[in-house]
């Protein structure tokens, strides 16, 4: 069974492949009936009973996940008319504002309750951490990325709640842009000869190349790269790498490595284009999301 044609709209207007989510919400609902039924929803709610909850905000943030949401009560047997959003994905939300109103069976919305939950508190989690950045960087010309860094199975969920931050994302995975990282510049003899070996092999791919210092900066340029990672620079670096790519107006530079949210218009100053922050995406905490019947 399939989720139904309003979950699915509603997911590909979000940019979200609907397979995937499907099965992501179903693979979490199916972990919490591996052990059997649900016992307590089915020995405290009446049979046939139906009630009315609501998903509220226990403290501020912005909000993402609610085509995620109303994907798992699909999957639970919750039809998507059961639910009425009363906010939107990228919305700033105050502490006790509603974000979803859900008029359902009672035994069904209990055994959905916290995997809904799950995925709106930790993908609304990442896009206030990443409205954070965002707000830091405004008027700088400076964009905040992720990485790579998520947890298995979750990456278009996680870098979803990214975009519903105000933030850009990097690669999806390992083939749509190559990451010329310094194991890469090992095993090819350096950056100009991986950088060649890469457009050798997939031309149209973009490609991206990490740098430790500036003497690397400057082979990157002098080899046509286009798009430069500088890894764990101090200001100053950055501020001289900056220097360096001005001769050469098509170049992106990107800082990354160990960056502070008090830092981040600092490092905005210095030119770079964005910052790399895999933090967004493996470290934010939960946004606090309650859901209470009424």
């Amino acid at each position: 069974m399939t989720l139904a044609t309003a979950v699915t709209c509603r997911l590909r207007t979000a940019g979200l492949d609907p397979a995937e989510v499907e099965r992501a919400v179903r693979a979490a609902l199916a972990e919490d009936l591996r052990y059997g039924p649900d016992v307590t929803s089915a020995a405290t709610a009446p049979a046939h009973a139906r009630a009315t909850a609501e998903v509220a905000a226990r403290e501020p943030g912005v909000l993402a996940g609610l085509p995620v949401a109303l994907a798992v009560l699909d999957a639970a047997g919750i039809p998507p008319e059961a639910a009425e959003p009363a906010a939107g994905d990228g919305d700033r939300i105050e502490k006790g504002a509603a974000v979803l109103r859900i008029d359902a069976p009672l035994r069904e919305l209990l055994g959905a309750e916290r995997t809904l939950l799950n995925f709106l508190t930790h993908l609304s989690g990442i896009a206030t951490a990443t409205r954070a950045w965002a707000d830091a960087l405004a008027g700088t010309g400076c964009a905040v990325r992720d990485t790579r860094k998520t947890l298995p199975g979750l990456r278009q969920l996680e870098k979803y709640a990214v975009r519903c931050g105000g933030g850009l994302n990097h690669r999806m995975g390992l083939g749509d842009a190559a990451l010329i990282k310094d194991n890469h510049v090992a095993a090819a003899g350096g950056v100009a000869q991986a950088i060649k070996a890469v457009r050798a092999a997939a031309p149209g791919v973009p490609l991206e190349v990490e740098c430790d210092d500036l003497d690397q900066v400057q082979e990157a340029l002098d080899a046509g790269a286009e798009l430069i990672l500088l890894d764990n620079m101090g200001l100053a670096a950055l501020r001289a790498a900056v220097g360096l790519a001005r001769g050469y107006p098509s170049v992106r530079l990107e800082a990354s490595g160990g960056l502070r949210l008090d830092q981040a218009r600092a490092v905005a100053e210095t030119g770079v284009h964005f910052v790399a922050v895999g933090a967004l995406t493996h470290s934010s905490p939960a946004l606090d999301l309650g859901l209470d019947l009424l």
